[in-house]
């Protein structure tokens, strides 16, 4: 069954709701309330900067359009894995070398923050250890082992390893995959019920949720206020943690993102011996396309496939067939196996793939386009948020420093453009 208010979806039918989060379900703000921080979004952004705020010492109100973690922080593959889309080189060219660094180093940061939160609090969320990078071709296989090497001898981060070709195929049963990357210290997870953990330990901590309580518009200044469809928020600070749900609420960011769908298919419930032979080790897979596929088992031994994007406001039709063409692919085997869900997400990403961090005013803060890598960089930008806010602003602000690029022609013009790219690179995923 469905958790009420969400898209039907394998994660929305396995959802853990606590008698805390209970009391707030569905609970719109009605008339005019005052906080010291007021965060738009209830997805991994807003509720690690709600957490951290509230364990600061600050009141909060966190308010969502629809519910907690009802976006992509409720849909997405649940991998979380260190690095960034931007390779480390190019980063230094962007940056600099501290900064590259320091970049660097926030990602692996990121995902230890994750974990150290799901055991804080006790987050039950299926968490399991370790995430494969693999090749989709063998012209990727070098590229990769160039990759791991750097990691190790450049940047000096050692639990990562190369896994050669007849490993990996040993490993995932299958002849289409060729040499990967091995995250040893990665993580993969249910994305819903770490961000329903997170908003009960953010209840518990004093932050006050508003659910279906949309955001019009805000006024600017030293003392600005929040205008939702049935109420106000006064406040001294406000986060925008829209993604790619931000629409038109803040014109000077909006430009700096492009919302695209992605889709995910669960299967029934395979044997132990049909999970063993198509994932051995049980890791998070993805894989070097650049509309790339990405695999992991559930914790009841399901296989959830996420394959293919779209770019438009509308999900296809039938997101099963349209997911599942990608699975058999790589796994013909599974041509008998009954789908149970398929869903879809919309996510944010950047012309450069790396996260908007930005300042805007004073006392408005944003953290969006995570490209991705939404499940750690999302977590850690919450709590970047809240360091800034409190008076250490320094690794935010090492965010901030990377350039981010608008899209041409701002948000009138950028859906064609990004198609016809998106096009292009599909293209050269198949036939090059």
């Amino acid at each position: 069954m469905t958790l009420s208010g969400y898209e039907p979806s394998y994660y929305s039918a396995t959802a853990n709701v606590s008698p805390v989060l209970a009391g707030i379900q569905g609970q719109p703000l009605r008339g005019e309330t005052q906080a010291d921080v007021c965060i738009v979004g209830a997805g991994f952004t807003g509720l690690s900067a709600a957490l951290h705020l509230a364990q600061k010492g600050y009141s909060v109100v966190l308010l969502d359009a629809e519910k907690v973690g009802w976006g992509a922080s409720g849909r997405n593959g649940g991998q979380v894995c260190q690095g960034h889309n931007m390779d480390h080189e190019d980063m230094i060219d962007k940056v600099g070398r501290q900064a590259a660094d320091s970049l660097w180093d926030m990602s692996v940061e990121s995902v230890e923050l994750v974990k150290s939160l799901i055991a804080e609090h006790q987050i039950e969320c299926d968490l399991k250890q370790g995430v494969l990078h693999v090749a989709a071709k063998p012209g990727h296989v070098e590229e990769i082992r160039e990759s791991v090497e750097y990691k190790r001898n450049v940047i000096g981060y050692q639990d990562i390893e190369y896994v050669d070709t007849p490993d990996v195929q040993s490993m995932l049963g299958t002849d289409r995959y060729h040499g990967g990357e091995l995250w040893k210290e990665a993580v993969h997870l249910h994305p819903l019920n770490y961000a329903l953990g997170l908003a009960e330990a953010a209840v518990k901590a004093g932050v006050r949720i508003y659910e279906h309580t949309r955001v019009t518009d805000y006024t600017r200044g030293e003392n600005p206020q929040v205008n939702t469809t049935e109420g106000v928020v006064k406040a001294k600070y406000i986060l925008l943690a829209c993604n790619g749900y931000l629409g038109k609420l803040e014109p000077r960011i909006a430009g700096k993102i492009m919302p695209i769908n992605n889709f995910i298919i669960a299967t029934e419930p395979l044997s132990d011996a049909q999970c063993r032979a198509i994932n051995r080790e049980d890791y998070a897979v993805a894989d070097s396309r650049f509309v790339i596929n990405y695999f992991r088992l559930s914790g009841d031994n399901r296989l959830l496939w996420g394959g293919g994007e779209n770019y438009t406001s509308k999900f296809p039709a039938d997101i099963p067939s349209f997911v599942r063409k990608y699975m058999l692919e790589f796994y013909p085997q599974l041509e008998d196996v009954k789908i149970d869900y398929g869903w879809g997400g919309t996510l944010a990403i950047t012309l450069n793939r790396m996260p908007h961090f930005d300042r805007i005013d004073q006392n408005v803060f944003v953290a969006q386009g995570y490209s991705g890598h939404g499940v750690a960089l999302a977590t850690l930008g919450g709590k970047l948020m809240a360091e800034a806010i409190s008076g250490s602003a320094e690794k935010f602000d090492t965010f901030a420093n990377v350039p981010t690029p608008t899209f041409p022609g701002g948000t009138l013009l950028r859906w064609p453009g990004l198609v016809a790219g998106m096009l292009y690179y599909s293209l050269r995923d198949r036939f090059f």
